[in-house]
C-alpha cells in the first residue's frame, strides 16, 4: 500500500456535516498520559530516553516519578471537582508498578487507550512480527489486569510509529489510532486487511510536555488551550470538531501549574454545546453515525 493512501483526503469544506450528540459543537476529550519511565533503560539508536548523560539521569527520572507519587493524585482530584471522565493514555507498566493508580482509574470509570508499555521503549525500526507481538502483549496484559477488558484506542509510545502500525493495531482489534495528528475530525484509515480503523484527533502542538520543552509555562498552555477551544467552538457550529487536551500529571500536576489547567477546563466546560466524552465514545459515535457518509463522499471524489 502506498502509505499516503492510508489517509484519504477530502477538504473540510467538502465533507458531510459532522453532528455530535444533542447538537454539540465540540467533542472534548481529556487525555492524561499515565506512564512509567525506566530508571536505566536500554539506550536505543533512534532516541536516547534520557536527555542527560551519563546515565542514570536521576533528574529526568525523578521528574517523571513525581507524576505517579503526587501529580496524578492532584490531577485526579481536579477531574473529580470538574466532573470530567478521562481517557488515560496508558503505558501499561504504570498499572503494573502502581496498582493504586489503576484502582483510582477503575473507581472513576475512566477509559483507557494503549500507549505501549514503558515510555522509554519505542517501536521505530521494529520488524513487523516483533511489533505484532508487542501489540498482542499489550492487549493480553490489559486483559489480565482488568479481568478481560479491551482498549479501543492506540497511541504509540512517543509516537514511535512504523509503516505497519495501522495494519497491526487494526488487526489486534483497536478501532482508533492517535498517531496521525492531521485533522480536527475523526477520519478513516485504510488498512491492509480491511479492518475498520479511524484516526482520532490527538494534539501534539497543544501538549503540555511539548510546550514545556519549548519554554512555555502553564499560563501559556492555558491561554493556548482556551484559544484553540474558542476557534473550534466557533467552527463547530457548522461542522463538528474534536478538542483534545493532552497532559502529563508529572507536569500539570505540579502545584504551580495545576490551577491553570483547572481554569482552562472550567472555561471550556462552562459553554453549552460541549460533549465531554471519552475516546471510545467519540470513535463509536463516529463509526455508527458518520463514517458511512464520509466513505460515500470519498467514493464520489474518486
Amino acid at each position: 500500500m502506498n502509505q499516503e493512501d492510508r489517509f484519504p483526503n477530502l477538504p473540510l469544506p467538502s465533507r458531510p456535516r459532522l453532528e455530535w450528540p444533542n447538537g454539540a459543537r465540540v467533542a472534548l476529550w481529556v487525555v492524561p498520559n499515565v506512564e512509567h519511565y525506566e530508571f536505566l533503560p536500554a539506550v536505543r539508536p533512534r532516541r536516547d530516553p534520557w536527555p542527560r548523560t551519563p546515565h542514570p539521569d536521576i533528574l529526568g527520572y525523578g521528574t517523571r516519578d513525581y507524576g505517579s507519587r503526587v501529580g496524578f493524585w492532584r490531577f485526579a482530584d481536579m477531574m473529580d471537582r470538574l466532573g470530567v471522565r478521562c481517557t488515560v493514555s496508558l503505558g501499561l507498566a504504570a498499572f503494573e508498578h502502581y496498582p493504586q493508580i489503576m484502582q483510582a482509574c477503575t473507581d472513576r470509570n475512566w477509559d483507557v487507550m494503549c500507549h505501549g508499555v514503558y515510555n522509554t521503549q519505542y517501536l521505530w525500526d521494529v520488524p513487523e512480527e516483533e511489533e505484532r507481538a508487542f501489540i498482542s502483549d499489550c492487549v493480553m496484559t490489559y486483559a489480565r489486569l482488568t479481568g478481560g477488558k479491551r482498549m479501543a484506542g492506540w497511541l504509540s509510545p512517543a509516537l514511535s510509529h512504523t509503516l505497519n502500525t495501522p495494519d497491526l493495531v487494526a488487526e489486534a482489534g483497536f478501532t482508533y489510532l492517535c498517531d496521525v495528528v492531521h485533522d480536527e475530525q475523526p477520519w478513516p484509515v485504510r488498512t491492509r486487511g480491511g479492518h475498520p480503523l479511524i484516526s482520532l484527533p490527538y494534539t501534539v502542538d497543544l501538549n503540555d510536555a511539548v510546550t514545556n520543552r519549548m519554554g512555555l509555562e502553564a499560563p501559556d498552555f492555558a491561554r493556548m488551550a482556551c484559544d484553540q477551544f474558542d476557534r473550534l467552538y466557533r467552527d463547530g457550529e457548522s461542522n463538528g470538531r474534536v478538542m483534545c487536551l493532552a497532559v502529563h500529571p508529572y507536569n500539570m500536576g505540579q502545584p504551580h501549574r495545576a490551577r491553570y489547567l483547572e481554569e482552562a477546563l472550567s472555561y471550556m466546560l462552562g459553554h453549552d454545546g460541549v460533549w465531554q466524552a471519552t475516546g471510545a465514545e467519540i470513535a463509536q459515535w463516529y463509526l455508527r453515525h458518520h463514517h458511512h457518509k464520509v466513505m460515500a463522499a470519498l467514493a464520489g471524489e474518486g
